[in-house]
C-alpha cells in the first residue's frame, strides 16, 4: 500500500466556495458497499435509509476562534497564528508565519482598539516541536472570542458572509480548528424528521485538529505521523450505542472523526465511555467493529481521511464513486456535496 494509491485529479471548479442553502439541499450519493451500486439524490432525502431503532452518531464539537493576526513584540513583524489543539490550561500548539522569525521566547501581542483600550492578548512561544509547530502560552484566553477569527481551509478562497455557517447546528463544546463537516448539512427540521421516524441521535465530541490540514507526504502511509485528538464519550451513550448493536439496529456515524472515535473506544468488543486523546489511523484493512454505516463528505487526495473511507468501503469502490461523482459535476470537500456508505 502506497500514499499514491489514494491519489486522484480534480478539477478546481468542483472545490466547492461556497456552501449550499438551505443546509440539506446539498447532494447526496448513496454508495452501497454490497454490490458498488449508486444512487443520487438530495441529502434531506436521507432520512428514507435510515430505520426505527438506528443510531446516528454525531460530533458536536465547535470550531473555535482559531486564527490569530498579531506582531512579534519589540518588532513590527506581522504574525498569523493557526491554534492547533489544546496541550493544558492555557498552553496550546500552533503553526505560526512567518515561522524563522518566531522561535522559544518570543512574545506575539494581538490587540484591537475597537475592543477596549488596554485590551490585549499576549502569546509567549514556550517550546518548539517537528514540522514547524510551536507551542505557546496565552495568558487571558477568554480574547480569543474578541480577537480570534474562526479559519477556513486553505482551499476556500471566497470569504465566508456568515462564520456560523462553518459550524453544525448542533456544535456545543468548543476545541476544534476545523469543522466536522459532514454535519454541516443537517438541520434542526431533518434532525427532528430522524426522530419522529424512532432514530435516536447521540452526540460525541472529537476536537479536530492538525491532521485535517496535513497531507501524507510519506510514501508508506503506516509511517505519517497521526496526532492526538482529545474525544469525550459519555456512559450514557456508550449504554445507548451498545443497546443498538445488541438490538440488531445500525450504528451511524455521521463524519471520519466520528468513526475515529467510535472505532477507538470499540477495540476491546462493546463501546466504552472514554475522555483523552485518539490517535487511532484507520488504514484499509481495519477491522470495523462500532461503524455500520458512514455520512461522510468528498475528501482531499493523499489524505488521511480519503484512507479512512477507503477503508470502509474498498480503494476501488470509493476511487469509482469519486470519479463517478467528477463527471456528475459533484462538488467536493468541506462545503461540498455529501456521501451515504451503506
Amino acid at each position: 500500500m502506497k500514499t499514491n494509491d489514494f491519489d486522484y485529479q480534480l478539477p478546481a471548479e468542483l472545490i466547492a466556495q461556497t456552501p449550499v442553502e438551505p443546509r440539506d439541499q446539498s447532494r447526496l450519493m448513496v454508495l452501497r458497499r454490497t454490490d458498488g451500486s449508486m444512487e443520487h439524490h438530495h441529502f434531506h432525502e436521507i432520512v428514507d435509509y435510515f430505520h426505527s431503532g438506528d443510531t446516528v452518531v454525531l460530533n458536536n464539537s465547535r470550531v473555535i476562534p482559531a486564527r490569530v493576526l498579531g506582531r512579534k513584540s519589540g518588532s513590527d513583524t506581522k504574525v498569523e497564528i493557526l491554534l492547533l489543539r489544546r496541550v493544558d490550561d492555557s498552553l496550546w500548539e500552533i503553526l505560526v508565519r512567518p515561522g524563522k522569525k518566531v522561535g522559544v521566547g518570543s512574545k506575539i501581542r494581538i490587540a484591537d482598539e475597537s475592543v477596549g483600550i488596554g485590551q490585549e492578548l499576549v502569546a509567549e512561544v514556550v517550546g518548539q516541536g517537528e514540522g514547524g509547530i510551536r507551542i505557546i502560552h496565552l495568558q487571558d484566553e477568554s480574547l480569543l472570542e474578541k480577537f480570534g477569527q474562526v479559519p477556513l481551509p486553505p482551499y476556500i478562497h471566497t470569504p465566508l458572509a456568515e462564520p456560523e455557517r462553518y459550524q453544525t447546528v448542533y456544535a456545543e463544546i468548543s476545541g476544534s480548528v476545523a469543522a466536522p463537516t459532514a454535519g454541516l448539512h443537517f438541520t434542526p427540521r431533518l434532525l427532528n424528521k430522524l426522530q419522529e421516524k424512532g432514530v435516536r441521535l447521540a452526540f460525541i465530541t472529537l476536537h479536530i485538529g492538525l491532521d485535517t490540514f496535513r497531507p501524507v507526504r510519506v510514501d508508506d502511509p503506516s509511517q505519517h505521523p497521526i496526532h492526538k485528538e482529545y474525544g469525550e464519550l459519555s456512559s450514557e451513550v456508550a449504554a445507548m450505542l451498545n443497546q443498538t448493536k445488541n438490538q440488531g439496529k445500525r450504528i451511524i456515524a455521521v463524519g471520519t472523526s466520528t468513526v475515529r472515535l467510535l472505532e477507538a473506544v470499540s477495540q476491546a468488543g462493546n463501546i466504552q465511555p472514554f475522555s483523552g486523546w485518539v490517535d487511532l489511523f484507520i488504514l484499509p484493512g481495519h477491522r470495523f467493529r462500532a461503524t455500520d454505516v458512514m455520512v461522510t463528505n468528498f475528501h482531499l487526495p493523499r489524505s488521511t481521511l480519503l484512507m479512512l473511507v477507503s477503508a470502509f468501503a474498498g480503494r476501488d469502490l470509493i476511487l469509482g464513486a469519486y470519479e463517478q461523482a467528477k463527471d456528475l459535476g459533484y462538488h467536493f470537500y468541506s462545503f461540498g456535496d455529501a456521501m451515504l456508505i451503506l
